[in-house]
């Protein structure tokens, strides 16, 4: 078959269905295309397939079937085993593969056909993620005319007790053993399973299904301390004894005929056996310790996963490892909080409620070309009005990353509100922070805000916002004012290496110096500071476009606002609710800004003040300067103010040549003082947004619940759904980081060698020849 190449037509996400001779069908799914030939190996194979069908190559599993044998599954499971099934499909041009990914891992019997060629398709169905744990171990069964599947502690089946050639290996992901800690055992703390001591009564014992028998028995177990293994496990009946070696303890129940009730018809209670002692341990699944902790995690959504094996412990006297707990936590939250994977494709009904709900707001999707998840957007009509017609025109545009599932970066506009709280306006959760996907948002920003003129946005130069804000917003007269955040640390990656972190702390407060001075003389001194240090960090700053970011030389309003990351309060809510699927996500947010509107209109209805608090407090700091002050009053709207410096003030342009008021938004206290001369009232010449009318008219406007996503039928039929999967990315393994990164790459201490008084290393590390006096 050399140069041989086979059409590969590759299956996933449908089901296997038996007819009545036992051959097998795949239904449902989706399907690909690709080309295989011997030179193909396996890590390639996976690699693509993963791509195809966005899973994870960690947890993939891929069978097929044998030319004219529907019914065995023939896993592959490295390079020989692909190029055996090449070669056995030589004489054909296609053949079918079928990928099964770790949602078949937790296993339920009950879902399973009787019939023996069914029962060897486990690892294919779709499994509900309350699956009992059905711990199957290799085991004869004691009567050879009865069939069922040998299988051994991984899930792997050996063989079939019917038919012993037919032999395939169903692989799932499964925790390994866990042995109860019978040293550490406390009886007094075990009250959870002293209960279920006497669930299990004896023969005629009835259950309404054979999970509910799996759940009890396996509770039953685990009150009176030891492990057994299953002989028989399929949806009509069970027989399972002690896993102790000799030990006479049997049970077995089957189904009552003509209905669904599982009855227990043979049992031997008599433990022979020390239980726990003798016991190598009881197979704790990861669905049984999701339904231990899903209770308390409804109380406590940040409950780890080590408090868990010390709880399940000292509770259950069995001893978890980490992954264990961990896993079964991740299970018990998607119980509680509903599949990441349905979330997405609730997002064409979830924009529609939005947008039905809170009429005037924008939300909005888009999908790639596989109908995967790629950015959604939502900007409440509250949110949009109370910027429009009470903040500052300025809004600050950052990002934070999302630990979830399938990772993602949250973009937002925020702006600041009268009293210098944190309003958001907007925000889109995006596959990754890019220019393309800043551009959307950028996009979809300027079709949700009625009226862009006069507006400053305050963000990072990079990631393409210089280009993206200039063309969308082209006759706005919006200005771009440079976060000054992202620039000192830009300034530090340019000069990395070079200096000692002494230095860099300098030069970073020389750069602030120089974006914080009001005029142009305050500003040229700081960077003459800067250039005392070092010419190329000054080369630098001057080439960085001072005009954009510092306050001498900037043409919009920032009002003192100069970095991007003023909406910490916003970006703080995301993080708690970044662990949700896509949808909750999304509604926990609107809680919290629904939430924030109304206590902040409740508490803005109690001022009795004509500003807001924070601004009432500014201004009589600056009145309570005007004491030292001089006034000279010649004719016309310009006056003298003389103190520790001379300086003048143009009442009819509300300017200071101080700039204070100019850059604020306040009279300073040179303005003050004239005005006081004037007999005129302050607070007539304070921007209008800090007022409490303004205040009170950002948070006028609610946020609507939105209902159920439940979708509609649809009356045209020709009106196809929209599907959206779930994006590619997903989360990498282990677990997400919670340590904080510093806003600067300064603030880290840079070593220093105690011998030759270099950076970057230490004395241990020197390689420096020292010559001896």
């Amino acid at each position: 078959m050399a140069g041989k190449r086979v059409i590969a037509i590759c299956q996933s996400g449908g089901e296997f269905e038996t007819d009545k001779d036992g051959f097998l069908s795949y239904k449902g799914g989706d399907a690909h295309a690709m080309e295989m030939d011997e030179k193909l190996n396996f890590n390639d194979l996976k690699t693509e397939v993963a791509e195809m069908f966005n899973c994870s190559v960690d947890t993939m599993s891929v069978k097929y079937f044998l030319p004219g044998n529907r019914k065995t599954l023939i896993t592959i499971s490295n390079d020989k085993d692909l190029k055996r099934m090449i070669k056995f499909h030589g004489n054909s041009d296609t053949a079918e593969i079928y990928v099964m990914t770790e949602e078949a891992a937790d296993l339920d019997f009950s879902n399973m056909p009787g019939s023996r060629s069914s029962r060897t398709t486990l690892s294919e169905m779709e499994v509900p993620v309350d699956a009992p744990p059905s711990v199957v171990e290799e085991d004869i069964v004691d009567d050879p005319n009865e069939s069922g599947l040998l299988l051994d502690a991984n899930f792997d089946v050996v063989g079939d007790t019917n038919n012993v050639d037919d032999t395939i290996a169903i692989e799932a992901e499964l925790p390994g053993p866990v042995s109860f800690a019978a040293a550490n055992y406390d009886e007094k703390n075990a009250k959870a399973a002293h209960q279920w001591q006497s669930y299990i009564t004896g023969v005629g014992q009835r259950f309404n299904s054979v999970h509910e028998f799996r759940e009890t028995l396996r509770k039953y177990a685990i009150a009176n301390q030891f492990a057994f293994k299953y002989k028989k496990n399929d949806s009509h009946r069970v027989t399972v004894k002690c896993k102790a070696e000799g030990c006479p303890w049997r049970i077995h129940a089957s189904r009552l005929s003509t209905t669904q009730l599982i009855c227990i018809k043979k049992m031997n209670p008599t433990h022979t056996c020390e239980g726990a002692v003798l016991t190598n341990g009881y197979q704790a699944t990861r669905s049984w310790v999701a339904s231990i902790v899903k209770e308390k995690l409804k109380v406590f959504p940040n409950y780890k996963p080590k408090d868990i094996v010390t709880d399940i412990q000292k509770e259950f006297g069995i001893q978890l490892n980490y992954f264990q707990a961990w896993r079964g936590k991740e299970i018990a939250k998607e119980q509680l909080q509903g599949s990441y994977k349905e979330a997405y494709s609730q997002l064409p009904i979830f924009c529609e409620k939005v947008m039905e709900t809170n009429p005037g707001s924008l939300a909005t999707f888009t999908t790639k070309d596989d109908s995967s998840f790629h950015r959604l957007f939502v900007s409440f009509h509250a949110s949009l009005y109370g910027f429009e017609q009470g903040c500052r025109p300025l809004l600050f545009l950052d990002s934070i990353f999302l630990k979830s599932k399938y990772q993602g970066t949250l973009l937002a506009a925020t702006a600041a509100d009268g009293n210098d709280g944190v309003f958001p306006v907007a925000f889109a959760i995006v596959d990754s922070e890019s220019d393309d996907n800043w551009d959307w948002f950028l996009v979809q920003l300027r079709t949700a805000l009625s009226m862009c003129r006069g507006i400053t946005f305050v963000a990072d130069r990079e990631k393409g916002l210089r280009e993206s804000i200039a063309e969308i917003f082209r006759g706005e007269d919006v200005v771009h004012g440079y976060c000054l955040r992202y620039l000192s640390e830009q300034l530090i990656r340019d000069v990395r290496g070079q200096f000692s972190h002494e230095v860099k702390r300098l030069l970073v407060e020389d750069l602030y110096g120089a974006a914080y001075a009001p005029n142009p003389e305050g500003f040229q001194r700081c960077v003459e500071s800067i250039k005392s240090i070092s010419l190329d960090a000054y080369n630098w700053v001057m080439q960085s476009e001072p005009i954009c970011w510092a306050n001498a030389f900037f043409r919009g309003m920032r009002y003192n606002h100069m970095t991007s990351n003023f909406g910490e309060l916003f970006y703080g809510w995301v993080s708690d609710a970044h662990d949700l699927p896509i949808t909750q996500m999304v509604d926990a947010i609107r809680g919290k800004i629904m939430e924030l509107i109304y206590t902040r209109r409740t508490e803005s209805s109690q001022w009795a003040t004509r500003l807001t608090s924070s601004m009432e407090e500014k201004l009589e700091k600056e009145s309570l300067k005007i004491g030292s002050l001089q006034v000279l009053m010649p004719n016309g709207s310009k006056f003298e103010v003389r103190g520790d410096t001379i300086e003048v003030v143009d009442i009819d342009n509300c300017d200071c040549s101080c700039r204070d008021w100019g850059l604020t938004g306040l009279p300073c206290c040179h303005a003050i003082a004239v005005l006081s001369c004037l007999g005129r009232d302050p607070y007539d010449y304070c921007a209008r947004y800090f007022t409490a009318d303004s205040y009170r008219s950002t948070y006028s406007e609610s946020i609507h619940p939105i209902p159920s996503l439940e979708r509609p039928r649809r009356k045209d039929a020709s009106q196809a759904a929209v599907t959206v999967t779930p994006p590619p990315t997903r989360r990498p393994p282990g677990r997400p980081t919670t340590k904080k990164v510093g806003s600067h790459e300064v603030s880290r201490r840079q070593l220093q060698c105690s011998r030759c008084k270099g950076t970057g290393h230490n004395k241990s590390t020197c390689k420096e020849v020292l010559l001896e006096s």
